[in-house]
């Protein structure tokens, strides 16, 4: 069922949930502003800017988002530059080694 269905169903005052919010266990106020503060605790500090000043959930979820984008940027730098690495022929086999056994 498409979203503007849903709507349109729930303000019909249709009482038969759609079988994705039947599956959905229900979450509190409560749960949600503990787990995004925990979500926002996870942010480093640059991200999170101020730890005493709770932002919206909105702007935790953009700024989780971020984050996560930044950190796949970090992994695919460090993979090109062992990628390099491990291609330089100043590298020693044991290095080599070394370097494959620590990325397993």
């Amino acid at each position: 069922m498409s979203s503007s269905r849903r709507s349109r169903s729930r303000r019909a005052g249709s009482s038969v949930p759609s079988s994705s919010s039947s599956s959905r266990t229900s979450i509190s106020e409560d749960q949600i502003t503990e787990l995004l503060s925990k979500l926002q605790a996870l942010l480093p500090e640059s991200q999170a800017r101020n730890g005493a000043h709770r932002g919206s959930a909105a702007r935790v979820l953009q700024e989780t988002c971020s984050y996560i984008r930044s950190l796949h940027q970090e992994v695919d730098n460090l993979s090109e530059t062992l990628a390099q690495l491990l291609a330089s022929p100043d590298v020693t086999s044991d290095q080599a080694a070394v370097i494959r056994s620590l990325l397993m």
